[in-house]
């Protein structure tokens, strides 16, 4: 059984995505099996997994065996910059292209965040703020900070934001 105390760099986080980063290799599966089933307990008690954890909560985690990801595996992902618009200490703005997914999943190894990741071995942190299409070009905000990630995400959900779409059409 692992327990595992909530500090500052992730509080306001939700349990499942908390659970996907520390139990790196989990298949997400397997991630959601565990929580419904309540094998996952926050403070001794049940959780689901949109809860969010506050700095302090002991998350209790049961001993899974996951096949770490080989070093063939990890080498598929190419480190990859992407034209860079905007970066300061909590934010890195870059222009994502068509036909690169933003992030790996549902038939995709990986996408911008993962090559992202492999570019910049040296971030302790980089997450995306919001998803675009695999085929929608277009500026990519991700975040260095928890803090910047927490707030940017409560600024796209209350629809602060002003986003512009441009298209070019035939006919």
């Amino acid at each position: 059984m692992q327990r595992l105390t909530i500090d500052e760099g992730s509080v306001g986080q939700r349990l499942d995505n908390f659970l996907i980063k520390v139990l790196k290799g989990a298949p997400k599966t397997l991630v959601y099996r565990i929580i419904r089933s309540g094998e996952v307990r926050v403070n001794k008690g049940r959780a689901a997994a949109d809860t969010r954890l506050e700095m302090g909560d002991e998350v209790r985690v049961p001993p899974l065996r996951l096949t770490e990801k080989s070093d063939e595996q990890a080498a598929a992902v190419p480190a990859r910059e992407f034209p860079v618009l905007f970066e300061d200490d909590a934010v890195l703005a870059i222009n994502k292209p068509a036909g690169v997914a933003v992030h790996g999943g549902s038939g995709v190894s990986f996408g911008v965040i993962e090559q992202l990741r492999r570019a910049r071995p040296q971030a302790r942190f980089l997450e995306l703020v919001h998803r675009l299409d695999k085929e929608t070009s277009g500026i990519l905000l991700v975040a260095k900070k928890r803090s910047a990630l927490t707030t940017l995400q409560d600024v796209f959900r209350n629809r602060q934001v002003q986003k512009t779409y441009a298209a070019l059409v035939i006919g």
